[in-house]
């Protein structure tokens, strides 16, 4: 993922795409900063997280310039989550996550709503990357409901 990552750095710098390079740096220095704190090479998975995390904290400030009426920030916020996404795992339709989280409540026996603790801690090592964890946390919770 880190070679990937340098080699788009260094097409952007070549096709003089600075949106991406400055998308693509921000996320190596983050990366870096990350190895720096925990002392060792991050894996994929790390990396994988560290992108999700951005797009996460870009798509609330889009809707917080949503609310501000600034229409500029947002078309450049969601450009970049846009270049963001490539480097994400390709994600669950929702059909495909309804079915993995049926088999997880089946297998650990689920009944309430106090049980999404049990059914997350099976779920999140199949699906981490591949699907927005707020949205899978309310599916579980609507069918724990019913």
């Amino acid at each position: 993922m880190l070679e990937k990552l340098t080699q788009d750095m260094i097409d952007a710098m070549k096709a003089k795409d600075k949106e991406k390079l400055s998308v693509i740096r921000m996320v190596k220095g983050v990366v870096q900063l990350e190895e720096i704190n925990k002392k060792q090479k991050l894996e994929d998975d790390d990396i994988i997280a560290i992108i999700s995390k951005q797009i996460k904290m870009r798509k609330e400030s889009i809707e917080e310039f949503k609310k501000g009426n600034r229409d500029d920030l947002v078309v450049q916020t969601e450009s970049e989550v846009e270049i963001l996404n490539k480097y994400m795992p390709t994600q669950l339709t929702e059909e495909e996550l309804e079915t993995i989280i049926d088999e997880i409540i089946v297998k650990v026996e689920a009944k309430e709503v106090s049980d999404v603790g049990k059914i997350m801690k099976e779920l999140v090592p199949l699906i981490k990357g591949k699907a927005d964890m707020g949205k899978v946390n309310l599916l579980i919770k609507q069918k724990l409901s019913i």
